[in-house]
């Protein structure tokens, strides 16, 4: 039962029409930023030690972004920003351009198939959600 309320609160949330903000894009950041470190900066290990930064980037996931650095940078906020940037305008190029937060939010949760993935429904429900605080 439990689990039915998740998915119909989560199905709830992505047919809820985006609401008007001066800047969507900001309200993603600050709402991925929350669910993925409570908004927290530097050198966050998370992942069993597999992701680093206040985004919580893996290893594959930087390379794929093809953004010039070291990976030891993702423990910077405006370093992950580009890297995450990148990343979803290369796999998710139409959700980037509609700001569509629940597509983006789970290709960044499940990776280049992630909004295709049941298990990433949650995660997108809780960063939609966020992004729609004022």
């Amino acid at each position: 039962m439990t689990q039915f309320f998740r998915l119909a609160s989560a199905a709830f949330l992505f047919s809820l029409p985006l609401m008007a903000q001066a800047d969507p894009k900001e309200s993603f950041w600050r709402a991925l930023h929350l669910v993925e470190t409570s908004g927290r900066t530097g050198l966050i290990l998370g992942d069993n030690g597999r992701a680093l930064g206040p985004f919580q980037i893996h290893r594959g996931y930087h390379a794929d972004s093809r953004i010039a650095g070291d990976y030891s940078r993702c423990a910077d906020l405006a370093y992950s920003r580009r890297v995450v940037s990148a990343y979803l305008k290369h796999y998710a190029p139409t959700a980037w351009r509609n700001g569509d937060v629940a597509t983006l939010a789970r290709i960044h949760n499940g990776g280049p198939n992630g909004a295709s993935k049941r298990a990433t429904l949650n995660y997108a429900a809780s960063v939609r959600r966020l992004s729609l605080r004022p």
